[in-house]
């Protein structure tokens, strides 16, 4: 596995919504709603920035307050990063826009197909 990869599967790290130009709640709701959202991880050297694409199934805003900037989202999404299939679940706060973060390494199911 790779080192970063096998770093940010191991624990939680801080991680923050990388939203652009703008850094507000408001456009974090509109990337959820877009379905990807960017997630940096700031613990790594210079930081390393994600794009998921949201599992809507496992994903939870519910008791997010966009407009108040209240509350928390719980975002989780499948990528590939350096080659490796992982599965990025973050915990944010909509008043800071951070909180924690880490990735799972996703085991690939082996198809068998039958020529019958």
């Amino acid at each position: 596995m790779n080192e970063l990869v096998q770093r940010l599967v191991t624990g939680n790290h801080p991680v923050e919504a990388s939203l652009k130009p703008n850094k507000t709640a408001e456009a974090l709701k509109e990337s959820i709603d877009r379905g990807y959202v960017h997630i940096k991880f700031t613990n790594t050297k210079g930081g390393t920035e994600l794009g998921v694409r949201l599992d809507p199934e496992a994903s939870n805003w519910q008791k997010a307050d966009f407009e108040s900037q209240t509350g928390k989202v719980h975002l989780v999404g499948n990528l590939t990063l350096n080659y490796e299939k992982v599965r990025c679940i973050a915990d944010l706060d909509l008043q800071t826009l951070s909180g924690q973060g880490h990735l799972e390494p996703i085991e690939e199911a082996v198809s068998l197909t039958s020529n019958s």
